[in-house]
């Protein structure tokens, strides 16, 4: 199963050289960037681990792309995500936010429903791990 949140992820996934140009327009837009990773991918988990602090003033995506390399070595097996903040209007929104690491094998989302009172639909989504 490949978990799909985020900007393109439905499509493949980017190259190091199509990440560098995502990076590089975000800086030309005046975004700072940050770098999370997770081992748990569920969709209400919003909270990702912060690699390093996020980058401000950045001219160029080389420093985005370094520490890209630096987190994929510590963690390999874990999605890692690009996310790009706009402070413009005096609050932090992300504008932009992609995965750029998956683990080899990922967990599989599974959605149960059960009726409740009143003909009511409960639903909830568990992750199974990856066998």
């Amino acid at each position: 199963m490949r978990i799909t949140q985020g900007c393109f992820s439905f499509l493949p996934d980017l190259t190091d050289a199509q990440i560098t140009s995502q990076a590089q327009y975000c800086i030309e837009q005046g975004w700072a960037l940050g770098i999370e990773y997770t081992d748990d991918p569920h969709p209400r988990n919003t909270y990702w681990e912060m690699w390093e602090l996020p980058m401000f003033d950045l001219a160029d995506a080389a420093g985005v792309v370094r520490e890209l390399v630096a987190c994929r070595q510590a963690h390999p097996e874990k999605y890692i995500r690009i996310n790009a903040f706009d402070s413009t209007h005096g609050w932090e929104t992300v504008r932009m936010s992609f995965i750029v690491n998956r683990p080899a094998r990922e967990p599989e989302l599974v959605l149960t429903r059960q009726e409740g009172p009143g003909r009511n639909q409960i639903y909830a989504m568990t992750v199974r791990p990856a066998s």
